[in-house]
């Protein structure tokens, strides 16, 4: 038995980082290039496309590629692929860049030239129809929402040659992984099928139960860490880091679970999200994707298992890597332990909901956390992180508790 294949018609892994004297070479041209000033999420997402992670797109998506995507969940060539993937720049900057022209990709943020694109088309969209069919809602309110509406009003497309990983392979060199790495990493350990369990929170005792379902289902579980930007209030990486690899070092079998991380900022698109986790983790050699309550969701824009439906909805044979659908889960005082609802009979009066919401509320509140909610070990890393925090971070709780 082998690995899940990459996705796409090929079935191979296409990395678009250029190395050595090539690299060399088109950085040297690069900086005669017009430049073209790219948001952080465009960045993860041309990062991506370097390490092999978006395989099989060559770059930036087109009009046909971006409405296929939004109303089809197809890109003009039959691909699946559930949220566009594109490169903006004011109305000025467009009329200036000639068809076929090359430009330099620079990030907003850092300065450092990412990639160059041959640009083969100019297009707008309706901002507004993206936002309805990815994340169900126009409100500016959500964070994705808001990212689409405040890009440039022109896209670009073509094919692109990426240059840089950015701050990634150095800034979290103990778990920022490729697919061919993690490839490489389960096939030595004789792991055939790996489910992905995505997280951009530490891990409560939920969470954890989560994983362990996995390995009792899969050869092993890869917890695989968002390291781009996340909204105000969510824990950064390295406490993250931290505290994950403190709980598989106490909790965990050996061998049954590794630990990586990826360069994407979060779009909470909910189940359309969810969809892209999948994606991606197949081309990161991953069987099965873990998706347990308000999957990649924000606020109350998503119903609780609105991303389990959307598995469904798809076409048969559109993705190899599998969902693996978790009801909700909880601590049962009278099973004394984790259950969810499809194990536990009691009533909510024994249940202790858990959620990263409600664990980050009480520590940024300096409250009390609950017996098993989440592993003492755990909790200590991130006691320390609030108490070193100068201002106050306020987080609301919505109607449904997020999950990983």
């Amino acid at each position: 038995m082998a690995l899940v294949n990459p996705h796409g018609k090929d079935k191979v892994l296409k990395p678009l980082l250029l190395e050595g004297a090539a690299l060399e070479k088109e950085l040297k041209k690069a900086k005669t290039l017009n430049q073209v000033r790219i948001s952080s999420r465009e960045v993860g997402d041309l990062i991506m496309m370097g390490i092999g992670g978006f395989t099989p797109l060559k770059g930036f998506m087109g009009e046909a590629d971006w409405k296929g995507v939004c109303a089809e969940f197809k890109m003009a060539d039959g691909t699946f692929w559930p949220i566009p993937i594109t490169c903006s720049t004011t109305e000025g900057q467009a009329e200036s860049i000639k068809d076929g022209e090359e430009v330099a990709l620079v990030s907003e943020e850092t300065g450092d030239i990412m990639a160059t694109m041959k640009v083969t088309e100019k297009y707008k969209i309706d901002k507004e129809y993206e936002c309805k069919q990815v994340y169900t809602t126009t409100d500016t309110e959500h964070p994705g929402v808001a990212m689409v509406m405040n890009q440039e009003d022109v896209n670009l497309a073509g094919p692109v040659k990426v240059l840089s990983e950015g701050s990634f392979p150095t800034e979290f060199k103990e778990i920022y992984l490729r697919p061919a790495e993690t490839r490489k990493m389960f096939e030595e350990k004789g792991w055939n099928t790996v489910a992905a369990f995505q997280t951009r929170n530490p891990m409560h005792r939920s969470h954890e139960y989560l994983a362990k379902i996995a390995i009792e289902i899969c050869d092993a579980t890869f917890i695989h860490m968002l390291l781009g930007k996340l909204k105000p209030g969510d824990i950064p990486s390295d406490v993250r880091q931290e505290a994950i690899d403190t709980l598989t070092e106490h909790h965990f079998v050996k061998d049954t679970v590794a630990v990586g991380g990826y360069p994407l900022d979060m779009r909470y698109a909910g189940p359309r999200e969810a969809l892209l986790h999948a994606l991606f983790r197949q081309n990161y050699g991953c069987s099965h994707l873990l998706v347990g309550r308000d999957h990649a969701g924000v606020g109350d824009y998503y119903g609780p298992f609105d991303a389990h439906h959307i598995f469904d909805e798809i076409p048969k044979g559109s993705l190899e890597t599998l969902p693996l659908k978790i009801d909700w889960t909880f601590y049962c005082t009278k099973c004394d332990g984790m259950a969810s609802m499809r194990t536990c009979p009691h009533g909510k009066e024994d249940r202790m909901m858990l959620s990263g919401t409600k664990l980050r509320k009480m520590l940024s509140e300096g409250d009390e956390v609950p017996d098993h909610f989440s592993r003492p070990e755990v909790l200590t890393i991130l006691r320390k992180y609030y108490e070193g925090l100068t201002e106050k971070v306020e987080i609301k709780e919505h109607k449904f508790s997020k999950g990983a």
